[in-house]
């Protein structure tokens, strides 16, 4: 009878054995998988796979966008050049005038006194001029009998003559210089252009130019404006004087601009260290007005074959920029340099040659001398 009743307790036990053994094996197995899953994970870190691309040769054409502005073509401040006072003025802010057209009057009453002066000055000297030839004429005359006149007296009356004449000559000249200076009380416009400053009325005192004066007028030449811009030095070898520019401006934002490029200062500003850069811009619409400023694409075309690769294949480290090369499946950091740049592609310089297999996506993640896997 015990027999039997202690039957259940024994099958409750081997029941128990049998969990504690499958338990123990499925613990093992899970230990083992998470073993496999690490020595993966750190062999995949250890011989990363990467995907390559080769190095190739080839040219790229890009563009930079750099403020500008714009200037007159041609600006003049108007002085006075006499002290005198005005007297008439025949323009106004905004008018537009032609070379040659006179823009005020003034007046200097001394000038007319000085000129008056001048031409007495003339008539006098004329007078002993006159006088000293006409004896010199008759002494000549005289001296052709022998013994009358001596050589001396001779050629002292030549000697009275010409010095006269020479006084009536520098009378002359006096007049000239009275007769400029008259000239200069009327201004008149040196180029066309349209008036864009005055600073004078009827009847001020005006004199010549200095330090800190206010011009009586300044004129600009709108029909034709030059856009001005400075390119960074590490572009300036890439420029062409027949490149042509777009711009635009920021009051009329709907509409775009092209000049092409005239001039080059070919020389670098030594505060800005760039270059100057002057394209003509014809105004006949006078849309654009001097010193607005502008937002200029200056293309940089393409130059010598060069390396071109991915931006991605080009790692920034805090001590150098390099690619990374791989031969025989481990990785080899290369010092390259920076060229232009143009979409998802960028020039490189540095010891390379066409064929050379890179790492397409680069970090200093992938150490140098370490051993990669490409991706198939």
């Amino acid at each position: 009878m015990n027999k039997f009743k202690n039957k259940p307790i024994l099958i409750l036990a081997a029941f128990a054995i049998a969990l504690s053994s499958l338990s123990a094996c499925h613990s093992d197995d899970k230990e083992k998988q998470d073993q496999q899953a690490e020595e993966q994970t750190q062999a995949a870190a250890e011989t990363p796979t990467v995907e390559l691309v080769p190095v190739t040769k080839g040219k790229l054409s890009s563009s930079i966008s750099i403020p500008g502005e714009l200037i007159p073509y041609q600006q003049v401040d108007l002085y006075a050049k006499v002290n005198s006072y005005v007297k008439k003025l025949l323009v106004d802010i905004g008018s537009e005038v032609h070379a040659g057209q006179l823009l005020v009057v003034l007046e200097a009453p001394e000038i007319n006194s000085q000129l008056a002066g001048a031409q007495s000055r003339i008539k006098q000297y004329e007078a002993v001029y006159y006088a000293s030839k006409a004896t010199y004429d008759r002494l000549v005359s005289t001296s052709k009998t022998p013994g009358t006149i001596s050589l001396n007296d001779l050629e002292q009356a030549e000697a009275k003559k010409n010095a006269d004449m020479a006084n009536v000559e520098a009378a002359k000249s006096a007049l000239k210089e009275v007769s400029a200076n008259l000239a200069y009380l009327e201004i008149r416009a040196p180029f066309d252009g349209v008036i864009t400053s005055r600073n004078v009325n009827l009847g001020a005192y005006v004199g010549p130019g200095g330090k800190g004066s206010d011009p009586l007028f300044t004129l600009q030449d709108q029909n034709r404006l030059r856009l001005v811009v400075s390119v960074p030095e590490n572009y300036t070898g890439s420029l062409s004087n027949k490149s042509e520019v777009n711009f635009t401006i920021k009051a009329l934002p709907n509409e775009k601009f092209t000049a092409q490029v005239k001039r080059m200062a070919g020389a670098l500003d030594e505060k800005l260290r760039a270059e100057r850069l002057e394209m003509d811009v014809y105004n006949k619409s006078k849309k654009l007005l001097p010193h607005m400023f502008a937002e200029v694409n200056v293309p940089l075309p393409d130059g010598d074959s060069t390396f071109v690769v991915a931006k991605t294949a080009v790692a920034t480290s805090t001590e150098k920029v390099f690619v990374i090369k791989v031969v025989n499946n481990k990785a080899q950091w290369v010092d390259v340099k920076k060229g232009l740049t143009s979409g998802d592609m960028m020039e490189i310089f540095g010891d390379l040659k066409p064929g050379d297999k890179l790492v397409k996506v680069a970090s200093d993640e992938i150490r140098n001398g370490s051993n990669v896997k490409e991706k198939q």
